[in-house]
């Protein structure tokens, strides 16, 4: 599958009021709207299982973890993503209704429809936001995660993480087990 087409054209305040009446999930880029396809069974195992191993992770702390169907502004850019899985630590995101904007770790679980999207544009948007402090792409295929952590220096650096070694989240001081987030994917 190729990259998604534009289905029209609006402003975001345009968009904000039409996706909710949608019966699908809409993407956001520069007044460009674009419909989001399904996800496999691998796609959908595996964000499930990182949101279930970053919520009970979190319980207790200022942190909160969504998935899928919560929407990320880039408000600077005039983009709306639903990342796979975002947490967010900002008290503001947790009374918002239709989407976060200060999240401190995303992560992205790779199709092959949208890997290049993900890998590219979009992580550069992403990298874009203050607050992000760790990026995440995941392949369910490969069982593979990397890790793009942004330095000191405001740079990012990207972390491999060997498969059976657990995924360090140093912005949340947590681990998640490698065998947690690819359990169930055969």
């Amino acid at each position: 599958m190729g990259e998604a087409q534009p289905v029209q054209t609006m402003t975001a305040a345009e968009y904000l009021e039409w996706e909710p009446a949608q019966m699908e999930k809409y993407q956001f880029i520069h007044g460009e709207v674009f419909a989001m396809g399904g996800a496999s069974r691998r796609h959908v195992t595996v964000s499930g299982n990182l949101f279930a191993e970053l919520d009970r992770s979190l319980e207790g702390s200022p942190c909160r973890v969504y998935m899928a169907d919560m929407k990320l502004e880039i408000k600077k850019e005039e983009i709306y993503f639903y990342p796979d899985v975002l947490v967010t630590c900002d008290p503001a995101d947790h009374k918002a209704e239709h989407f976060m904007s200060s999240p401190v770790v995303v992560a992205e679980v790779l199709s092959e429809s949208t890997a290049a999207f993900d890998r590219g544009d979009k992580a550069a948007y992403y990298r874009k936001l203050p607050s992000l402090q760790e990026f995440l792409l995941i392949d369910p295929e490969r069982k593979s995660i990397e890790l793009y952590r942004r330095t000191q220096q405001d740079t990012w650096e990207l972390l491999d993480i060997p498969p059976e070694h657990p995924l360090p989240l140093h912005s949340l001081e947590l681990e998640i087990p490698w065998q947690r987030i690819f359990r169930n994917v055969d």
